[in-house]
Order: C-alpha cells, then sequence, then structure tokens
C-alpha cells in the first residue's frame, strides 16, 4: 500500500537536517565505503523507499520483522560508533605525548646549533689573528718585488740608452732592434713615474733616439736609391726595416710611401696623358708594365723587406689607384672618341688584370686602411674580392654607352625578327630550346597538332641573359637598372610587333547570299517536309574561317605570350639579385608581364570570335524555321548538327595545339559558352510564332545542344576526361535557362493563373522583357498581353 505525501509531511520535513557533501567529498565517500545501501544514496526519498518495504496492505503484515530488523541495525551503527570515539580518544592522547617529545628534542637542537655558532665564532677570531701577519709579510713581498723589478727596469733602461746611442751612431741596425723592442716595453713600465725627473729624462732620450733613427734610415734608403730607381739588396737596409717594424707607424708607412712612389715614378712618365699609351686601346700595356716591373723588383730586391710589409701588394695597389685616377681623367677630356667596342675592351682587360690581383695577393693591405670594406660585404654572395673594381669602377660613368649599345642591338634584332616572321609566317616553326641561367624554360618542338613558340622569342631572352651576365660584371648599380628599363622596352615592342600585330585580323561576320537564298527557300518549303529537307541548306556562305594555319599560328602566339609571362617573372627575379639592394624595389615588369596577357587574351578572343562565326549561319537558319507550322517531332534539327559539326571540327585542332596550356584551353571553352549561350538563348526568343510541337521540337535541340557543350573540351578526343565543374556550370545553367523557356512556351495559356505561375517557377530570374518575348512566341495576342502582365506583376 502507498503512503500518501500528507501521512509523510512530519518525515519530510526531517529532511531539512540532512547533511549534503560536495559531489567530489561524496564520490570518496562512496570508494571508501563501497556500499549499496538505498539509505546513503545523495537524492534518497523517504516515500518511495517505504512504498519499496510495503508496496501492498498485505505487506504490512511483517512491520514487526522491518522495525526489529531496523532497531538491531540502530544498535549496531550506535556500537561502531562507540569504538570509533574511543578510538579517537586515544589517538588524541598518543598525538600529545608525541608532540610534547618532538618539543623537547627541538629545544635540545636548538641548544646544539647555538653552541656550534658560539665555536665558530672563536675559530673565525683564531684564523684572522694568525693570518694577519701573513698578509703583511705578503704585503711586503710584494712592494719589495715591485721595487727590485722597478729597479732592474730602471737599470736596463738606462744602459739601454746608452747603447743605443752608440748603436745609432755606428748605424748597427742588426743589434739595435732588438733592444729597441725591449727598451719600448720598459718605457710603457714607466708611464705612471713620468712626473719623476729621472724617468722624464729618460723617457726624452729614448723618444730622441727613435728621432734619429727614423731620420737616419729614411736619409740611407735615399742614398742608396739617389742615383737608379733600384739597387742592389744590402744587409744594413734589410736590418733597417726591422728596426722602422719598431718605430712609430708612421715611420713604415711614411718609408713604404716614398718607395712606392719611387717606383711607379717610370709609370707615370711613361702614361702620362700626352702619350699615345695612355689611350683605352693601349690599356694592355699599363698592366703588361706592371707585372715585368714587379717581377724585377721581387727578384732584385723583395727579400730586402720584411714579408709582412707587404710591399708588392703596396706598389700594385698604388698602381691600380693612379691607373683609376689617370683613366678618369682622360676619358672626361677623350668622351667623344669613345665607343663600345673601345670601353668593353678596356673593361675586360682591367677585369682580367683585377682577377689576377685578387689570385696572388690578399688585399690585406686594402682592409688595414678600410676595414668596413670586408664588413659591408661578408654576407654578399656576388662580393668576389677587395681587387673587384679597383680600376674598373672608373668605367661605370661611361657605361651609358653600353646602354646605349645594347639599345641599338636589340633594335636591329626585333627588325630581324619581324623580317624572319614574315618570311616563315606560313611554314611550320621548329623551336630551339633556351635556358636562361638558372631561368627554366619549356618550348617544345611544333607538330602538326601541337602550338611551338616563336623562335625569335629564346633569341630575345638568350640575348637578355648575355647582357644581364656582361652588365653584372660591369655595374650593378644604375647601369644595371638602365639595362632594365630597355629589356622593358623592347619586351613591351616584342609583344606589339611579334605578337600582338601576327594576330589575324577577324572581320564582321557577313553571312553573304547563302543564308539569304536559306531563308527564302526556307519560307516556301512546306510544313511537313521542313525538318527532313532543309539540311541541304544550311552553309556557312560567305562567313569569315580561320585556316588550320591560322589557328596554329593563333596558339603559337599564345604559347610565346605564355612563355614570355614566365621567363620575364623570372627575369625580374635573377635581376633584382643581381642589381645593388638598394635599387631592387626598381626592377618591376609588371606593365610588361599585362601586356601578354592581353596577348592571350586576344588570342583567346579570336579563337573564339572564330567559332561563333562558324556557328552563326545555324543560329540565323533556326531563328527562320516556321516553328508554329510544325506538326510532329523527329530526331535533332540539321542546324543543331551543323553546329556540333563545327565544334568537332574546331575544338579539337585548338585543343591540340594547348596541350602545353592546358588552363588557357579551358578558358578557350569557357569564353565561348559563355559568349555562345546567350545568343542561342536570344535566338530561341526570336523563333516566333511556335506552337507546341516547335516548342518540343526546339527543347529537344536544346537538349541536344547541352549535351554537345558540356562534351565541348573532350571532343573528338580518345582520351575521355571529366570537364572542369567551373565550366559544366556555366553550361547547365545557361542551357537550362533555354529549356526552361521553351517549358514555359509549352504550357497551356489558360488558365492564366496556371501559366504565370508556370512562368515564375521554371524562370524565378524572369524579367518583363524577356517575359513579353514568350508571349509573342505563344501568339498571344496583344489585347491579352494586358491581363497576363498584370498577373506576372502581382506574383
Amino acid at each position: 500500500m502507498d503512503l500518501s505525501d500528507s501521512e509523510l509531511t512530519e518525515s519530510t520535513d526531517d529532511q531539512d537536517f540532512f547533511i549534503n557533501f560536495d559531489p567530489e567529498v561524496q564520490s570518496a565517500i562512496e570508494e571508501v565505503l563501497q556500499k549499496k545501501d538505498p539509505l546513503d544514496e545523495k537524492d534518497f526519498n523517504t516515500i518511495d523507499y517505504i512504498n519499496n518495504l510495503f508496496p501492498t496492505e498485505q505487506s504490512l503484515s511483517n512491520i514487526d520483522e522491518v522495525v526489529m530488523k531496523f532497531e538491531n541495525k540502530i544498535v549496531t551503527i550506535d556500537n561502531e560508533i562507540t569504538t570509533i570515539i574511543h578510538g579517537q580518544v586515544e589517538a588524541s592522547q598518543e598525538g600529545k605525548e608525541a608532540l610534547g617529545e618532538a618539543q623537547s628534542v627541538i629545544k635540545e637542537l636548538f641548544f646544539h646549533i647555538k653552541d656550534i655558532k658560539e665555536q665558530a665564532v672563536k675559530s673565525e677570531e683564531m684564523v684572522r689573528e694568525i693570518t694577519r701577519d701573513i698578509k703583511q709579510l705578503d704585503c711586503a713581498k710584494r712592494n719589495l718585488t715591485l721595487a727590485i723589478t722597478t729597479l732592474n727596469h730602471l737599470q736596463i733602461l738606462v744602459e739601454g740608452v746608452d747603447n743605443l746611442k752608440v748603436l745609432t751612431q755606428k748605424k748597427l741596425y742588426g743589434e739595435i732592434a732588438s733592444p729597441l723592442q725591449g727598451i719600448s716595453e720598459v718605457m710603457a713600465h714607466f708611464e705612471n713615474y713620468s712626473d719623476i725627473p729621472q724617468i722624464k729624462s729618460l723617457g726624452d732620450q729614448v723618444r730622441q733616439i727613435h728621432s734619429e733613427l727614423a731620420e737616419q734610415i729614411n736619409l740611407d734608403f735615399r742614398e742608396a736609391f739617389s742615383n737608379a730607381r733600384s739597387t742592389i739588396p744590402n744587409k744594413q737596409l734589410s736590418q733597417a726595416c726591422l728596426v722602422a717594424s719598431v718605430l712609430d707607424s708612421s715611420v713604415k708607412k711614411d718609408l713604404l710611401k716614398w718607395f712606392v712612389d719611387l717606383q711607379l715614378e717610370e709609370y707615370n712618365h711613361l702614361f702620362q696623358e700626352t702619350e699615345d699609351t695612355a689611350w683605352l686601346d693601349k690599356i694592355d700595356k699599363r698592366y703588361a708594365w706592371l707585372k715585368k716591373n714587379l717581377v724585377d723588383f721581387e727578384d732584385k730586391l723583395g727579400n730586402m723587406f720584411p714579408p709582412n710589409w707587404e710591399v708588392s701588394e703596396r706598389i700594385a695597389v698604388q698602381f691600380a689607384h693612379r691607373t683609376r685616377e689617370q683613366l678618369s681623367k682622360i676619358m672626361a677630356k677623350r668622351k667623344g672618341e669613345m665607343d663600345v667596342k673601345l670601353l668593353l675592351y678596356a673593361i675586360q682587360k682591367t677585369t682580367a688584370f683585377e682577377n689576377l690581383l685578387s689570385r696572388k695577393f690578399t688585399g690585406i693591405t686594402i682592409t688595414e686602411e678600410n676595414p668596413q670594406l670586408v664588413v659591408d660585404n661578408i654576407d654578399n654572395p656576388e662580393f668576389l674580392s677587395v681587387f673587384d673594381g679597383l680600376i674598373g669602377k672608373c668605367f661605370v660613368p661611361h657605361l651609358e654607352i653600353y646602354i646605349d649599345s645594347v639599345d641599338k642591338n636589340l633594335c636591329e634584332l626585333l627588325e630581324r625578327f619581324i623580317i624572319d616572321e614574315k618570311q616563315v609566317r606560313m611554314n611550320k616553326i621548329k623551336v630551339r630550346s633556351c635556358t636562361f641561367g638558372n631561368f627554366q624554360s619549356k618550348p617544345t618542338e611544333a607538330t602538326e597538332t601541337q602550338a611551338s613558340i616563336l623562335p625569335s622569342c629564346p633569341d630575345l631572352f638568350v640575348f637578355y641573359k648575355k647582357s644581364l651576365i656582361q652588365c653584372a660584371q660591369l655595374d650593378k648599380g644604375k647601369t644595371m637598372l638602365g639595362l632594365t628599363n630597355v629589356f622593358r622596352k623592347y619586351l613591351e615592342l616584342y609583344a606589339e610587333k611579334l605578337l600582338q600585330n601576327n594576330l589575324p585580323k577577324m572581320e564582321p561576320q557577313s553571312l553573304g547570299t547563302s543564308v539569304s537564298m536559306l531563308t527564302r527557300d526556307i519560307q516556301k518549303m512546306s510544313t511537313s517536309g521542313l525538318i527532313q529537307n532543309f539540311s541541304s541548306l544550311l552553309k556557312e556562305g560567305d562567313a569569315v574561317k580561320l585556316s588550320r594555319e591560322e589557328q596554329g599560328r593563333i596558339c603559337c602566339i599564345l604559347t610565346t605570350a605564355e612563355y614570355c609571362v614566365e621567363t620575364t617573372q623570372q627575369l625580374s627575379d635573377k635581376l633584382k639579385q643581381k642589381i645593388e639592394p638598394s635599387l631592387a624595389d626598381q626592377v618591376d615588369f609588371t606593365k610588361e608581364q599585362d601586356n601578354f596577357h592581353k596577348v592571350i587574351s586576344n588570342c583567346i578572343q579570336i579563337l573564339v570570335q572564330d567559332l561563333e562565326n562558324a556557328c552563326e549561319p545555324a543560329l540565323t537558319a533556326m531563328s527562320k524555321i516556321q516553328w508554329q507550322s510544325i506538326d510532329a517531332v523527329g530526331d535533332q534539327s540539321p542546324y543543331i548538327s551543323s553546329i556540333c559539326n563545327h565544334l568537332k571540327n574546331n575544338v579539337p585542332t585548338v585543343r591540340d595545339n594547348l596541350s602545353q596550356s592546358r588552363k588557357y584551353f579551358v578558358q578557350f571553352c569557357l569564353r565561348f559558352v559563355n559568349q555562345f549561350i546567350p545568343k542561342f538563348v536570344q535566338t530561341v526568343y526570336k523563333c516566333k510564332p511556335m506552337n507546341t510541337e516547335g516548342a518540343e521540337q526546339l527543347l529537344l535541340d536544346a537538349h541536344m545542344l547541352k549535351t554537345a557543350l558540356l562534351n565541348l573540351p573532350s571532343v573528338g578526343s580518345q582520351v575521355g576526361r571529366p570537364p572542369p565543374v567551373a565550366y559544366t556550370k556555366v553550361v547547365t545553367k545557361g542551357m537550362t535557362k533555354a529549356e526552361m523557356i521553351l517549358k514555359v512556351v509549352m504550357t497551356p495559356i489558360e488558365p492564366n493563373k496556371n501559366f504565370v505561375e508556370q512562368c515564375r517557377k521554371l524562370l524565378p530570374d524572369c524579367q518583363l522583357s524577356e517575359y513579353y518575348k514568350i508571349l509573342d512566341m505563344k501568339s498571344v495576342k496583344r489585347q491579352e498581353h494586358a491581363v497576363l502582365v498584370e498577373l506576372f506583376k502581382s506574383k
């Protein structure tokens, strides 16, 4: 028997005293107890529990047993609680005892630590007392050592000064170098004692000896070389060089400057501006003179100088500086006599000479004077050596002659391309492969079904490559930028004169007399034999049609333009890599690439227009058929067959010619259907008036044309290839509209409401102007237009 809520009101009020634990605590309790007693459930319900115990009135008969069971359980729980409480009391007492013991141990440990700390303080004081005397003795030792060392140095200085005076007077340079170095080091020890008169006096004497030695060594060298530009090396001068290395750096620098100038006196005389040998055509004689004189110098005098003086390199570097200055002056004065051949000859000889210097010498004398030169170029992969451009930079201001020459050569090359193209226009073209540095080219040989690129295109880029490499050796600054502008100029001219101007000119469609005759004959034909007999009247007449050779030439120009786009981008990247980083942003071939893209677009448009022209007579014939006279639906009409034949005859030729440019063939197909399908839809509107059978026939024709257009990219191909999704969407959308128009035409005009609803359903985007055309196709009378138009507008 179930208890009512009213009977347990008192018992449910006791739930307010229940303890509710957090979910985590409750979960932990359940995990420990591992019991499934209903009384332990978090959502325990007293009523449900009692009802489970006594589900019926008969079950109340054993209520005494249940009560006794619960009383026994209560007693058991009370006993467990009592035991736990006793255990807790004992545990608390044991905890207090353990805590007391811990506190006692901590107190004892504290006293031990305090005792250790006091002993450590006493030990430290004892050590301090012991080491006090040791520190005093150590300080005394240092002072004594310093005093002895200073006295030692003072003795060396006094004796050394006296000895140097004697050796200097006797010019015994071999015995001077070592003590002179030692005295210089000793003097550095007395820098802090320069205010002591005796030390100051010794320092003055040392400086005086340095001055006398410098003057004496210079005098000895000048006397030795006074009567001749060279002399036999002697031991005294060689030892004097060792002394000069110890003296102030200016002594060595001045001596070397005088000696190098002495070695170049003959060069200055032989190649002064007034001499014939000074001009660029004799520039190799300058370099030959230095080679010969360096060999003579190293044979006769090379051992006289220390190797680290790098005298040969210094002579070569000074020669390079003077040559650059002399050439700059003479070229400025005789600029009118220069031509590109002479300029490039001089640059070639100069570059070879600079390469020779870089192989023979380390360049250390240049980096000593300008260490930033190496720092600035350490990460530059184009940096060759410090000798690169040492002389050649004098030619940079005159390199506009080279740029003008490249411009002239490209002009002549372009004219030759134009002449050659006229001669071979009707012939098959065989392409030569081209590699532009690391530029990748992909020209292929022309076949009967595959377009190639014009042979002039690789020739042009080969010329560009050679010019770029040559200019990179001359100058990577403004000259390279000037060359870039010339490249841009002739890429634009190539796109215009070799590509755009060689495209066939498409004239407007002219259907001629055949279509007019076709129209007249169609109008005379009987209705019953209309579809079967007018196929013989479908002719192209005078329609402009490209020959296969012309189609191939257009595809050839397209692939050439594509090749130019790709190679121009690679050319741009190479120029940016070669040119100075500060000028890289000015290298931009975007305009030229756009020109080639325009050529590609024009090629595609001409091919599309040609295919449209071929299909135009069929569309015209379609619009002239008397569709209201059709009495039976047959196979596809001859004009559809004509369109399909044109597609089969033209598209495979274009596809095969563009086999290496698949994306542009897809563009050709897309552009054709985007232009042809709207034209077909407009032609459908012209097929009026039309009866139901005529609409059914035209619907069949539209479906067949849709199938042919969907298969257009692979028409005539042995390899089945699904068309691109974007292409399929365009064809499906456009041709579906034509089919829906015809289905609307097939819909009965009565009742008017149903007709308008069907029109809106099949053509949701139908405009009012198109709606009028549909009414005309159905031959709706003008007086009925108003009602139908109002219904159309209301929908």
